[in-house]
């Protein structure tokens, strides 16, 4: 039996203030939970329904009733696995050819398949401002699909961070030179920006160069998806 006060901490954890003031977080589902135990990441404690279907030491797991897990739970419909793990001390060496700056972007959903692009595209470094949604979200983490354990994500204010690079620094705009017809670099930084402004104005002052994505289609279309965006900009520096 799971004691009150742990249960209201695990609950807890669905918000950043909780997350950051006990460096825990919370990943729900089989594979997910699995992922995370295989990196580097500490368990802090496994709850399960049925502990003999998560393939992990047996000791780390607790087992707990389904009326138990929904009250952990942030899912509608939990799936009867839920993992609460330390929050890693940020690293502070940029150790990727490419890093990715977001500025202030805001849906978890968003981030979760920007992480999971970095992932899949070898991008190991995020850098993000402090107004980006938490990376620990549990929404963002269901959207990662485990890909949060191999991408290192810090936050920090933009503004010293490009200040204090010397790689190139590639803004994306609507405005910009077409990203077909530009030559990028072995390294740099790529900034996207907050879905509905765009790059914030302090942080287009210190870019190098403005990059568009061309359209084809009608101008009905107003603008690309973040996480669409950056598919197509991360591609691009890989080919």
């Amino acid at each position: 039996m799971v004691v009150k006060s742990e249960l209201k901490l695990i609950k807890s954890l669905q918000q950043k203030k909780c997350r950051n003031e006990h460096r825990l977080f919370v990943v729900e589902g089989k594979k997910a939970i699995e992922e995370v135990v295989n990196s580097d990441m500490k368990i802090y404690k496994l709850f399960a329904v049925d502990p003999l279907g998560l393939d992990v030491g047996r000791e780390h797991v607790e087992k707990v009733t389904a009326r138990e897990l929904g009250q952990m739970s942030s899912l509608k419909n939990p799936n009867g696995y839920l993992g609460v793990f330390y929050i890693p001390e940020p690293t502070r060496k940029i150790s990727s050819d490419w890093v990715l700056v977001l500025d202030g972007v805001q849906d978890p959903g968003n981030l979760g398949t920007i992480i999971r692009l970095s992932d899949w595209f070898g991008v190991s470094d995020i850098v993000c401002s402090l107004e980006t949604v938490d990376c620990y979200n549990p929404k963002v983490l269901q959207a990662t699909m485990g890909s949060i354990t191999r991408v290192n994500i810090r936050y920090t204010e933009l503004k010293t961070f490009l200040l204090e690079t010397e790689l190139p620094i590639y803004g994306t705009f609507m405005n910009g030179v077409s990203v077909n017809k530009t030559k990028l670099p072995e390294k740099g930084i790529m900034i996207m920006g907050n879905e509905g402004k765009g790059v914030s104005a302090s942080v287009a002052k210190l870019c190098t160069a403005r990059l568009a994505i061309p359209q084809f289609g009608g101008i009905t279309t107003e603008s690309l998806n973040v996480a669409s965006a950056t598919a197509i900009l991360l591609h691009e520096i890989r080919k």
